[in-house]
């Protein structure tokens, strides 16, 4: 390479470095708000938004957040993670057989078949949101946990399916062949030889569902709804500062408890999402 071409590429990269460095801390900047501000007091909060007294830091308010009788948050942690469970165990239970179909066919029924499904990643949730309403009212299933499930479940199919079918073309045949000279069936093959070996698209689709479903407020607060007594974080968040929405020593504390969890599970857990989707990325 030349000492021209070198020159030419190092302000190239500054100013790429320099553009996201910017966005990066343009973004970061609503959490930086955030966090110090479930640390300090009201008046501070108004006067001073981005900076923080040492002399006024205090854990009262968000220990008072943690014990509210208006939001047991503690309660809103288990039933989301329990949500959050039930949807990645059933949305990869359904979703991995359809997608080793697709991905080992070679018709082109197959390929529409997955074209059918990539298609609902073009539909937003929210316009599906009231035919799902009427269907569930249909079958009773409205203000119900089961309800919620089935909808949510379905909600994640397409992407779930997509990253499973780009990852198993890239898993050779011959581990089906050597299952099936062993007297395996296809569904003994599949679960026992080919899903262990699925553990970084498996870990990628787990993170994304899971922070989908947890941050998730439309969904729950119109399929659950106010009358099942049954609140997820982001619901009950809303039930529980929608009164004092003037008071930011309650919305503050209590926004940062609710997406807690989430951040830190994303950050242990990012490294899993690249890592999926590049082991899928030859082929797809």
């Amino acid at each position: 390479m030349s000492a021209a071409t070198r020159r030419g590429t190092v302000p190239g990269a500054a100013i790429k470095w320099v553009v996201l460095a910017a966005t990066a801390l343009v973004m970061l900047i609503p959490m930086y708000i955030l966090v110090i501000s479930a640390f300090k007091p009201q008046a501070e909060i108004i006067q001073q938004p981005l900076l923080i007294d040492p002399s006024t830091f205090t854990l009262e308010y968000l220990k008072e957040a943690l014990t509210s009788e208006k939001f047991n948050v503690v309660r809103a942690y288990g039933v989301t993670l329990s949500f959050v469970l039930m949807v990645n165990v059933f949305g990869i239970a359904l979703a991995a057989p359809v997608a080793y179909v697709i991905a080992r066919g070679r018709k082109k029924w197959h390929m529409c078949l997955l074209l059918l499904f990539v298609s609902g990643l073009f539909i937003p949730g929210q316009v599906t949101l009231i035919p799902v309403v009427f269907v569930l009212r249909l079958l009773g299933l409205i203000n119900t946990v089961p309800g919620f499930i089935l909808f949510e479940t379905a909600a994640t199919l397409p992407v779930t399916i997509f990253l499973f079918s780009a990852y198993l073309r890239t898993v050779p045949r011959d581990i089906d062949e050597a299952a099936a000279l062993d007297g395996a069936g296809q569904i003994r093959a599949f679960w026992s030889c080919i899903f262990p070996i699925m553990k970084p698209v498996v870990a990628t689709i787990l993170v994304l569902n899971s922070i989908s479903v947890w941050n998730d407020f439309v969904s729950p607060q119109i399929i659950l709804g106010p009358s099942s007594g049954i609140y997820t974080v982001t619901t009950g968040v809303y039930a529980a500062v929608g009164q004092y929405s003037t008071d930011y020593t309650v919305v503050f504390p209590t926004l940062l408890l609710a997406i807690l969890p989430a951040v830190i599970f994303f950050v242990i857990m990012q490294r899993h999402i690249i890592g999926g989707l590049v082991a899928g990325a030859t082929k797809g």
